[in-house]
């Protein structure tokens, strides 16, 4: 029977030791190499806005308010005035509102840089308005109040006069499904973001003074737009509009009515 010899014994112990504290060493290495390291979070996502439907579903037909609002044939409009998603062009702070005059559109600007943009129908020479104002009335299918003096140009619409109680809301009402009224500081601009049935006039400058959606497009602007949204409506992006002595803007509708709730104190 082998029986090691105390030096061999010695040596292994010897052996052992030195590998259990080379490995405690290691040990004590590893945990001061992680002493207060935190986990390193990955950035936040960029945002993106969510998908909007296909163009058939977009424009097609609703029921709204008790009214049917028909489809839109989107395919006899320049697809540049359909609704999109869009890199914002403006730089302006998320949540405003900028129509610019010259291209015909309408940006609601959101989150990542981004915007969606509309096609809108807009005054004709004569007609424009610009400006910086903020919406501080909403209504559905509102009533339409011609002023006083679209009413002296056309004798047609005394019937629906001020004096005589506006015209109902309605598919044929000039404000079409939804309109958002325009203040600047506590006075009443006369001038609305507004549906319209005239669906081929949008992209053109054909109307008296307000800004023109396709009904569709004004019902999704409008579930969009929280109260206090800032206004800006301009001619070439970031470059304001001029007025002229022989151009005065003349407003389409009378008024918000005496009495109305507005959406909240203006600045």
């Amino acid at each position: 029977m082998f029986t090691p010899d105390s030096s061999s014994l010695r040596l292994s112990r010897r052996g052992f030791l030195n590998a259990a504290a080379l490995g405690a060493a290691s040990v004590a290495v590893s945990a001061c190499g992680t002493v207060g390291q935190q986990p390193v979070e990955p950035p936040p996502p960029a945002y993106v806005e969510p998908p909007l439907s296909d163009y058939a579903m977009m424009y097609g037909p609703i029921s709204d308010g008790g009214f049917e609002v028909p489809a839109i044939p989107y395919q006899k409009i320049d697809p540049q005035f359909l609704r999109q998603i869009v890199p914002d062009p403006t730089g302006q702070k998320p949540g405003t509102i900028i129509v610019d005059t010259t291209g015909h559109h309408l940006y609601l600007v959101r989150e990542g840089g981004q915007a969606i943009r509309y096609g809108v129908g807009l005054g004709r020479a004569g007609f424009e308005w610009a400006g910086d104002a903020v919406v501080q009335w909403k209504q559905k299918w509102p009533k339409w109040t011609p002023p006083d003096e679209m009413v002296a140009r056309q004798p047609e619409l005394k019937e629906y006069s001020a004096d005589n109680g506006g015209m109902p809301g309605g598919l044929k009402n000039p404000l079409g499904a939804r309109a958002l009224y325009l203040f600047q500081g506590n006075v009443d601009t006369l001038y609305r973001l507004h549906g319209s049935p005239e669906w081929n006039s949008i992209g053109k400058s054909v109307s008296s003074g307000c800004v023109r959606l396709i009904n569709q497009d004004i019902i999704d602007l409008y579930d969009r737009v929280p109260s206090k949204t800032p206004v800006i409506v301009t001619a070439n992006i970031g470059q304001p509009m001029v007025a002229t002595a022989n151009r005065r803007a003349i407003p389409i509708d009378a008024g918000v009515p005496d009495g109305s709730i507005l959406l909240g104190p203006v600045d």
